[in-house]
């Protein structure tokens, strides 16, 4: 045994010596030691001195050595609050998004959710078109920076219009391209107009890219031109971030009429629409895009795939002209590079085969059914819940509650009553009309369970306390 062996060897035995006798206690003297262990004097004076510089003895000169009163390491008692002062006062929320996500606890139905319950999701389908794709000789090379070609002319046609493939680029889901939108068109601290009520990722990405949220009216029929020209002129804002088809959470779709005078509105005052398309493939006749009505660069087009097929396909496009898209292929860049090959070989290969089709027409045909389900089943379990619109797709339902409705109380209730619902509060950029809910029913397992989440809703709503007069 070499020098350093024995004295880790000893040192690691006095450790375990020192921890059962505990602070205070006199450890064997070094002549014990070295009779017990065979060793020379050198090594276990080595050994103390390991074990000292640890703090875990004091050695005292003439008297032996103790077993030290251990204090916590220094990164469990690290004071961390210099870090606020670094990192200034721009705030990163991921509250609403993150309830958003959160599965539901066991025994509970959500009535909240922005993705297809599994059950519905075509998994074996996008096994075989990955096992496809990975086969192909070149499936882990490096990708085309701005995405595969085939993938990105398939996001082109989907937009319409006379949108090109090089005006399209593949990001990583519909929500990494929000951020990057919001990177490229506004600068930090400039603000930026959001339909009131509004996707909470969308207000999250916003003000994570350091921009002031701005909110704009709307109504039935989406956005209204008048206030968002009203908008652009009290704010000076240069960027309008909307959902014009199948809003969430209202489920309002922009008019024809009106997507052309958001176009002209945000071109008058020189400022971009970025247009989240997110639920183009859950309608079965969706509109024009804003992208494809434009011929002035004024429109930046967000696509995705992760709505209709799965979350964790993370395959979506942004479609941009001019400057902004030069600096939106460098943000891709510098930020990650470019989308992972497998995943886009994947993508292509699902939604250019006979598979694609076939998921639509089945989640279009469950989409109304289950509509119709939740719409019935809140007639009859809430009725004193009233519905902003019957949507023509899309995953939910935007209900308004009686004014003296505690919202919080009503979702905290709902949860204990097994039910998992989403409170109005989370989409709103400033304070809220009133009390709103967003019923889901694609996350649930089956159009049983979404009458019984329904039903549970109904009864917490039914048992809250009245509410009190002044």
């Amino acid at each position: 045994m070499n020098n350093d062996s024995s004295i880790a060897q000893i040192a690691a035995i006095l450790r375990d010596e020192a921890g059962r006798l505990g602070a205070g206690a006199r450890l064997p003297s070094s002549r014990e030691i070295v009779r017990r262990h065979g060793v020379s004097p050198v090594t276990v004076s080595r050994a103390l001195g390991r074990l000292a510089a640890e703090g875990r003895v004091i050695i005292k000169p003439g008297t032996g050595a103790f077993v030290a009163h251990l204090v916590a390491a220094p990164h469990d008692t690290a004071d961390l609050s210099w870090q606020t002062v670094a990192l200034g006062d721009r705030v990163v929320d991921e509250s609403g998004v993150t309830s958003l996500l959160s599965p539901p606890a066991d025994g509970v139905i959500p009535l909240t959710g922005g993705y297809l319950n599994p059950g519905l999701r075509p998994d074996k389908q996008l096994a075989a078109a990955a096992a496809r794709a990975v086969r192909r000789a070149d499936a882990w090379a490096m990708p085309p920076l701005p995405g595969l070609v085939e993938l990105r002319r398939w996001f082109a046609a989907q937009a319409g219009g006379d949108v090109t493939t090089s005006d399209t680029l593949i990001v990583s889901g519909g929500q990494a391209a929000l951020t990057h939108a919001f990177r490229a068109v506004a600068a930090p601290g400039t603000p930026v107009l959001l339909e009131t009520p509004t996707y909470p990722g969308a207000l999250a990405a916003a003000k994570a890219a350091g921009l002031r949220a701005h909110a704009v009216p709307m109504d039935r029929d989406g956005v209204r031109p008048d206030l968002l020209a009203e908008a652009f002129a009290m704010t000076g804002a240069r960027v309008f971030c909307c959902q014009p088809t199948l809003h969430n959470p209202t489920g309002a779709t922009l008019t024809l009429e009106r997507r052309a005078q958001v176009i002209e509105v945000a071109r008058a005052a020189g400022a971009f629409v970025v247009e989240d398309d997110f639920a183009r493939y859950l309608t079965e006749q969706p509109p024009p895009s804003l992208v494809s009505m434009d011929g002035h660069g004024t429109v930046v087009h967000v696509q995705s795939l992760t709505k209709v097929l799965s979350p964790s396909l993370r395959v979506a496009a942004i479609i941009a002209r001019g400057p902004a898209a030069h600096r939106l292929r460098a943000s891709q860049l510098v930020e990650s590079f470019f989308v992972a090959r497998p995943l886009q070989e994947t993508a292509l290969e699902f939604v250019t085969s006979a598979a694609w089709r076939r998921h639509l027409t089945a989640v279009h045909a469950e989409i109304a059914t289950r509509r119709d389900t939740l719409a019935a089943a809140l007639a009859a379990h809430l009725p004193a819940a009233e519905l902003h619109l019957l949507p023509r797709g899309g995953m939910h339902l935007w209900v308004r509650l009686p004014a003296d409705t505690d919202e919080n109380a009503l979702v905290e209730a709902a949860q204990r009553n097994g039910a998992l619902v989403s409170p109005g509060r989370i989409f709103y950029p400033s304070e809220p009309p009133g009390p709103r809910l967003r019923v889901t029913h694609m996350a649930a397992a089956n159009l049983a369970e979404l009458v019984e989440g329904v039903r549970r809703l109904g009864q917490a709503f039914t048992d809250l306390p009245a509410p009190a007069t002044g």
